[in-house]
């Protein structure tokens, strides 16, 4: 773990996602996609006196399907959206009429929730950004009421390997961001909590006719390259002319350039 803290910089991460609020939804199909699998893991209907959490909210656009989960009325506060991002959690609230949510600015690893206080967390495409697994864990276990229910989808070490890989043919720098893979998430999971855990793996392979449309959806999303050991300078043209050959080695049969996305779907549980 102490590697994953040295390589991820939660400030930049903030800072990246509050600057593309206003664009990320507009490009987000696939990160759509996996919400959605996630969400075929909740109930249909919330229990009544529920309490949700949508733990990396984004723009909300999940934390108006949670709310619309829970049994009617919905009371006030029945669904807490907590981000990282301040930028995101201004614009979800702007964007979103949803008067039963308590919209807070927290970290995953430090929660801002009370003890044994929510029923069903939910968690789509955020804790990638962690540094610090065994305190996630310890924290979601903490707010989990005693039978509660974590679902989280997260991003595997082969999350675009193509793009790492052309980089590779250019230079020795950090390029793409660095994802930790399962057993290492697991142990965390095993070594700080008491928390079991079902998993489910999936590769999506997205398809590109060019390589900017993929660099231009990572810059729109916020999630471009965040890592330590990348280059402080602007890329040289004559490098990034190099990266763009060796990407194009890898067009595929249907004159597409591919981006995988390998996702990993949790289930944990508080005994």
């Amino acid at each position: 773990m102490d590697n994953q803290s040295q390589v991820i910089n939660k400030q930049r991460i903030a800072e990246s996602f509050s600057k593309a609020a206003s664009t990320y939804d507009s490009v987000a199909a696939l990160q759509r996609d996996i919400g959605h699998q996630l969400l075929t893991q909740l109930p249909a209907v919330f229990p009544a006196d529920a309490n949700v959490c949508d733990l990396g909210c984004g723009t909300g656009y999940f934390t108006e399907y949670l709310v619309n989960r829970c049994a009617a009325p919905v009371k006030l506060g029945a669904v807490t959206a907590v981000d990282l991002a301040h930028g995101m959690l201004t614009h979800a609230r702007n964007m979103r009429a949803l008067a039963p949510v308590n919209w807070v600015c927290g970290d995953a690893e430090q929660l801002p929730l009370a003890s044994d206080a929510v029923h069903y967390l939910f968690s789509s495409l955020a804790i990638q950004w962690c540094q610090n697994y065994p305190a996630l864990f310890q924290e979601i276990e903490r707010v989990l009421v005693s039978g509660g229910e974590a679902h989280i989808a997260t991003l595997g070490p082969h999350t675009l390997y193509e793009l790492r890989e052309a980089w590779a043919c250019v230079d020795s720098f950090t390029h793409v961001n660095q994802f930790t893979d399962l057993p290492e998430l697991i142990n965390a999971m095993a070594a700080a909590s008491s928390l079991t855990c079902e998993v489910k793996v999936a590769n999506t392979v997205l398809q590109y006719a060019e390589l900017k449309q993929l660099t231009h959806e990572l810059k729109a999303l916020g999630a471009h390259n965040m890592n330590a050991g990348q280059s402080k300078g602007l890329t040289a043209p004559q490098r990034l002319k190099a990266f763009k050959h060796a990407y194009e080695q890898q067009r595929n049969e249907h004159g597409f350039l591919p981006a995988t996305y390998e996702v990993y779907y949790l289930t944990l549980r508080k005994p």
